[in-house]
């Protein structure tokens, strides 16, 4: 897919009164955008380095202001059970809430970590909605960083595109706050979740973070109704011990339900760990096993050029859909979006219409189709 070209550039100064900020003592101000909760003092920014506090006022300055635009295939996310072969429009600013050493976007991600910030390009979240709409998209992507840190911008082009029709869809590390989450909730259809780990010690040590929000957030964007896939990278020595893989997968079926899709990643050499080899395919096949065994339906391997990214149904075993790169084709046996072979229902959104000619972008945003033998969620009022 070709990038979306931008045509308008930023003013010298972009910096947007900012959401989620408690005032404290002495001019300082508490973000509660992410779960770091950092208390950013006058003329200071956060961890993320795009939330300020000026004058005592939290303040975003990558409001509207795009470092990436792209039109891609939604499996690129990856998110396999959500309108399969559709386009999903994808942006992102620059910051992050983490610093992992791995970071496969550290030019965009990591400001002012490494040298002078990326450079952006003004794009109104109208801009987005009619640039998603011209590439035929059915979805915006709020993706590549991570989307927290311009939660105001993802709001705003969020409800913009959900009055044109569009669904929106988060990849994230999953640092939310609960209170974030409360605003995405409504907006959001589905989410890909980085469960980089299921050892605290990986994340403080890795990515500068901690395990808990993240398996909080998880269950979180399950009450609000959001659609989950999860993935996981596998780094050799660091995260990839069988134990380990088994407990997380584990932990998927037992909160987020058996039919959650897990994505299990290779890793390659990038960033600051350049000093560890690719993650073996054999590590790979190892992590596909042990999530079955742990009870998921649905586990696919990633970054592998042979891999088996089909879905197959959860109830008999029959080929649903086919994926070959980023391109997926529905199989003869899903029919109006479950298994005409044993008629089980495949779990996500916007499968029903899959395959469907002429069918358009969603008016509504679908319900995600929850496992029969997964607990239901809560609905409540989260990338």
């Amino acid at each position: 897919m070709r990038p979306f070209a931008p045509i308008q550039y930023p003013s010298a100064d972009p910096a947007t009164p900012a959401i989620l900020a408690v005032a404290e003592a002495d001019g300082a101000v508490r973000c509660i955008a992410c779960a770091h909760r950092c208390l950013v003092r006058p003329g200071r920014a956060g961890i993320c380095h795009v939330r300020e506090n000026r004058d005592g006022e939290l303040v975003t300055l990558v409001f509207g202001q795009a470092v990436a635009a792209n039109a891609d295939p939604i499996e690129k996310k990856p998110l396999f059970h959500v309108y399969p072969g559709s386009v999903a429009f994808s942006i992102a600013t620059r910051g992050c809430n983490f610093h992992c050493l791995h970071c496969q976007n550290w030019a965009i991600s990591q400001v002012e970590r490494n040298g002078p910030a990326a450079p952006s390009f003004s794009l109104a979240p109208a801009r987005v909605v009619s640039a998603a709409l011209a590439a035929g998209s059915r979805s915006i992507a709020y993706t590549y960083t991570e989307p927290t840190v311009f939660i105001e911008y993802v709001l705003e082009t969020a409800r913009l595109a959900r009055e044109a029709g569009l669904a929106n869809v988060l990849v994230t590390n999953g640092y939310q706050t609960p209170e974030a989450l409360d605003l995405l909730g409504p907006l959001v259809g589905a989410a890909n979740v980085d469960l980089k780990s299921f050892d605290d010690r990986f994340y403080r040590r890795i990515c500068g973070a901690r395990l808990a929000p993240i398996l909080a957030t998880l269950v979180g964007m399950r009450e609000h109704g959001i659609w989950l896939e999860v993935t996981t990278l596998l780094i050799p020595s660091l995260n990839d011990e069988s134990d380990s893989l088994a407990a997380l997968a584990r932990w998927i079926v037992a909160e987020l339900g058996p039919e959650t899709p897990w994505h299990v990643s290779r890793f390659f050499p990038t960033y600051r760990l350049t000093d560890l080899d690719p993650t073996p395919m054999s590590s790979i096949e190892r992590a596909v096993g042990i999530g079955r065994a742990a009870g998921l339906q649905h586990v696919y391997s990633g970054n592998m050029g042979d891999g088996d990214e089909d879905t197959h149904c959860a109830g008999c075993g029959e080929t649903l859909i086919r994926r070959r790169g980023f391109s997926a084709t529905p199989a003869p046996a899903l029919v109006g979006g479950q298994c005409a072979r044993c008629g089980r229902v495949l779990a996500g959104v916007g499968l029903a219409e899959y395959g469907t000619a002429g069918a358009g972008p969603p008016t509504t945003r679908p319900p995600a189709t929850q496992s029969p033998t997964a607990p239901p969620p809560t609905r409540g009022d989260r990338a």
